[in-house]
């Protein structure tokens, strides 16, 4: 699994690295070993901001379209780390049996099922509320980011699983019982909301 450790404002020592690489290295090696690639970024808080002065996420891609993230806050890095390192561990856990063998299954199935893709887009926040710049006349936000994301079959018990687990607050994918496009979302009273247009 290739780690990359950052820093915002915050120098990373090669002893706050090996912690990482241990800590990520044994939590998917007992939860998931089919782990890529993970991506670890540091940052200082303001005083008395979640008990601590330091904050810690984790980027985990742990499969094909599968994403995990955790967060964590301490009043060092190796304790933000070792907060990040149980959530991600907890989403694990509670996820384990069907988190591998839904690699299982994407790894059979993936020469034979086409990839479908689509566009995520970031949009620029107006100055006035509610009213969205025109760019050329049209009538639609400025796009700061454009990037490609997959669309996956999945069921919507799947989708409610990588929701949860990479901590995102809204998904896209196909319904593999209907084959329309859905979208699971987590909603301000905690729960996750489906969407079905097919129904």
């Amino acid at each position: 699994m290739h780690i990359t450790v950052a820093g915002k404002q915050v120098a990373t020592s090669d002893a706050l690295r090996v912690h990482v690489e241990e800590g990520l290295g044994h939590i998917t090696a007992k939860y998931f070993d089919h782990a890529l690639e993970a991506r670890v970024t540091f940052r200082k808080e303001a005083k008395g901001t979640n008990g601590g002065h330091f904050a810690c996420d984790i980027n985990l891609h742990a499969g094909r379209g599968l994403l995990m993230r955790g967060e964590g806050h301490g009043p060092d890095a190796h304790r933000a780390f070792d907060e990040a390192a149980e959530h991600v561990a907890k989403r694990l856990r509670r996820y384990r049996r069907r988190v591998n063998e839904h690699a299982r299954s994407a790894a059979q199935d993936r020469e034979a099922t086409a990839v479908e893709t689509a566009r995520q887009y970031t949009v620029r926040e107006t100055e006035e509320e509610g009213e969205a710049p025109a760019i050329n006349g049209a009538d639609h936000p400025a796009v700061v980011a454009e990037t490609p994301a997959e669309v996956l079959r999945l069921s919507v018990g799947e989708a409610t699983m990588r929701l949860d687990l990479s901590g995102a607050p809204v998904m896209l994918f196909r319904n593999s019982a209907s084959g329309s496009l859905n979208v699971v979302y987590r909603r301000a009273d905690g729960h996750i909301g489906w969407i079905d247009p097919g129904q």
